[in-house]
């Protein structure tokens, strides 16, 4: 048994069943390892489509998925993934190869210092320079990859560690100890439950560290047993169900939406899950509304968040402590806050039937509403149209929009919906990407082909970067330098052995996602759309900062 070995066997200890990656010739000993391993090698067309893979994994399973690359290049092809992982709080381990670090012929050949490099962006990254070091350190890195906030770790195996013997002095692997987060001070929750109960407009607000905890069940008992409205943040989308009369919308910008009519009404704030990557939903302010801050940490305080009062302990328990001590009062009014949640409803219902074409942003998101069961999934790339899905698309089930609201890169779309799919394949799954976003991974098709997905990749094809076009439009500047040339995206997906299918009128547009999902296999959908409804958005964000409805 080699050093290689000895790694793979401490992952399978930790559950490890599948890892992501494009190896190079530094991982020929720990890939002949998985070789003969449990462990399942997903051979990905980039690095950077193996990291999000792995991240998607951790977000939607909570263990850590791991990549593996090379040296180098294939190194620093994880960097936006990590990034990816560390914002959005998913557990995920990167695992890359070195040179020879006891003797090298090389010299610094490919030679980058990936570890250094990785320190900004990970919670932990070490070189493993010793066999004995490999039990402890992979223990040391899932335990910080899924501890609250969970986030991405990295260890870097060299060529020759890696070939490096294990004896009879070589330290085992460890046993995994079970853990369990404290709870909230009960002092803390009766002044919680005091403040609640003596609110007069008191507003729940969900945020995306409430999504990754799993804490659904909790959150859904407290709205049901206090009656307090809610609204959630992007990433916070679908912890509790959209169809609920007590949900009035989600969050889609900082400022200036159609729920921040409620927020700016509200004189109590809970917030749950609040994680200061995400664009903040709402803006403190000194004698302002009031805020209760629920979370496994404490709040990080700067000039727009400030809570007077911090419930610190397991999620899940402190929302059901304090449901039972609000229970249902007479003092509340929530008439504005309805009235709140039917303009809402008004809005989001404008446009969605129209016929024109292209199609505009309120008709494809209904239209794929309309085509994905409750527990379809639709994962997003990042576009002008995340804005639109997170304002209009309803859910009913938790992580059934996979969005990114912290890194907001582009290329993940992808990359998430083809894990959501090979997770899930009884599920319908659906990548809705730009034409931008999705030339950033396309190669990834092959992928998907190879590895029998059942997924529909839609294109909202407007040859052109349209989310920086509509901000370039709204700071008053010139049409300029954002539109470019897209390849025949049919031709494209045939190309790969994938079904290409062009949108030829508003009508045919559902009949042809059924279709693609009645059929099974990877199928690609080019829809042309129209944005010039973005300007309107716009407009309308700045005509309503009065506050009026």
């Amino acid at each position: 048994m080699n050093a290689s070995d000895l790694f793979v066997q401490a992952l399978e200890n930790e559950g490890v069943e599948i890892i992501y990656g494009v190896p190079g010739e530094e991982n020929l000993d720990f890939l002949e390892a998985m070789r003969t391993s449990n462990i399942e090698l997903v051979l990905t067309r980039h690095e950077q489509s193996a990291a999000f893979m792995a991240a998607t994994y951790g977000r939607l399973t909570g263990k850590v998925g791991v990549c593996l690359a090379t040296l180098g290049p294939g190194a620093t092809n994880l960097v936006t993934g990590a990034a990816y992982a560390q914002l959005g709080g998913f557990p995920m381990m990167m695992i890359t190869g070195q040179k020879p670090i006891k003797k090298s012929k090389q010299g610094q050949f490919q030679i980058v210092d990936i570890v250094d490099m990785m320190k900004p962006i990970t919670k932990y990254t070490r070189q493993i320079v010793n066999v004995n070091m490999i039990p402890s350190m992979v223990r040391e890195s899932f335990r910080l990859a899924q501890e609250e906030r969970p986030g991405a770790v990295h260890l870097e195996l060299p060529e020759d560690i890696a070939a490096e013997e294990v004896n009879a002095k070589t330290i085992p692997i460890f046993e995994i100890s079970r853990r369990r987060y404290p709870h909230a001070d009960r002092a803390i929750l009766d002044e919680a439950a005091e403040m609640i109960k003596s609110a007069k407009h008191p507003l729940l607000l969900i945020g995306a560290g409430a999504n990754r905890a799993r804490i659904w069940e909790a959150l859904s008992n407290f709205v049901t047993d206090t009656d307090i409205p809610f609204v959630n943040t992007q990433m916070g989308k679908g912890v509790i169900c959209g169809h609920s009369e007590k949900y009035l919308g989600t969050a889609a910008l900082s400022d200036s939406d159609y729920v921040h009519y409620a927020i700016d009404k509200a004189d109590l704030i809970i917030n749950v899950g609040h994680d200061v990557v995400e664009k903040p939903p709402f803006f403190m302010e000194h004698g302002g509304v009031k805020v209760i801050h629920v979370n496994f940490k404490t709040a990080i305080v700067d000039n727009v968040y400030f809570p007077q009062i911090e419930v610190v302990g397991d999620i899940a328990t402190s929302m059901a402590r304090l449901a039972n001590r609000v229970g249902k009062t007479g003092n509340y009014d929530f008439s504005y806050f309805m009235k709140v949640r039917d303009h809402v409803i008004e809005q989001i219902s404008k446009n969605n039937d129209v016929d024109s074409f292209p199609m505009k942003p309120q008709r494809f998101v209904a239209d794929v509403r309309k085509a994905m069961p409750e527990d379809g999934i639709i994962a997003l790339d990042n576009g002008v149209y995340k804005v639109w899905f997170a304002r209009h698309y309803r859910t009913t089930q938790p992580n059934t929009v996979l969005l990114d609201n912290a890194l907001a890169t582009m290329g993940a779309g992808l990359p998430s919906a083809m894990e959501a799919a090979r997770l899930y394949p009884s599920r319908r799954v659906m990548a809705i990407c730009g034409d931008g976003g999705f030339m950033m991974n396309s190669q990834e098709m092959e992928t998907a082909i190879r590895l029998s997905l059942n997924l529909v990749v839609l294109i909202l094809n407007d040859s052109s970067y349209g989310m920086i076009r509509w901000k370039q439009y709204g700071m008053g500047f010139e049409d300029y330098a954002l539109e470019f040339n897209n390849p025949d995206f049919v031709m494209y997906a045939n190309s790969y052995g994938a079904k290409g299918h062009r949108v030829e009128s508003a009508e045919s547009f559902v009949p042809l996602i059924n279709q693609c999902f009645d059929e099974g296999g990877v199928h690609l959908i080019d829809l042309p759309v129209d944005y010039s409804e973005n300007t309107k958005v716009l407009i309308d964000e700045l005509k309503n900062k009065d506050g009026s409805l």
